[in-house]
């Protein structure tokens, strides 16, 4: 069994292992069909703030079984271990973990934006607005 660690360790562990990318380079890559942009913020952080066009929304919760390429609940963008998938919670933390996971199961090119949505709006990179009440987002 691994000796305890605290969070704030583990999440720099991880990080040393991640080449994180900034919001405009995570857009970039995107506009150039380059990588898969995955949102795992919850409902009510999308529906405060908006959504990234383009981005697969796939909550935490469900992330490892949605873009496994060898699982049988995959979403079809998740086709190839080679898929370079960029992961965004709100403010870059979650998303960094949550890397980490997807690396676990063969995604090499996982990584995270540092900053996370935030980042994403302050940068001024597009962003919908939120639908009407009671839309899924």
């Amino acid at each position: 069994m691994a000796e305890p660690v605290g969070i704030d360790e583990l999440l720099e562990r991880v990080r040393s292992e991640i080449d994180r990318i900034e919001a405009r380079a995570a857009h970039e890559a995107y506009e150039a069909g380059d990588a898969l942009l995955v949102d795992t913020r919850y409902a009510a952080l999308r529906a405060r703030d908006g959504l990234i066009p383009g981005a697969l929304i796939v909550e935490r919760n469900e992330l490892e079984w949605r873009l496994d390429p060898w699982g049988s609940h995959r979403a079809p963008e998740a086709d190839s271990h080679d898929l370079r998938v960029v992961v965004f919670c709100n403010e870059g933390y979650a998303s960094s973990l949550a890397v980490a996971s997807l690396r676990q199961l063969g995604l090499h090119r996982a990584t995270d934006v540092i900053g996370g949505f935030q980042a994403w709006k302050e940068a001024g990179l597009p962003v919908l607005p939120p639908g009407p009440p009671g839309t899924p987002a």
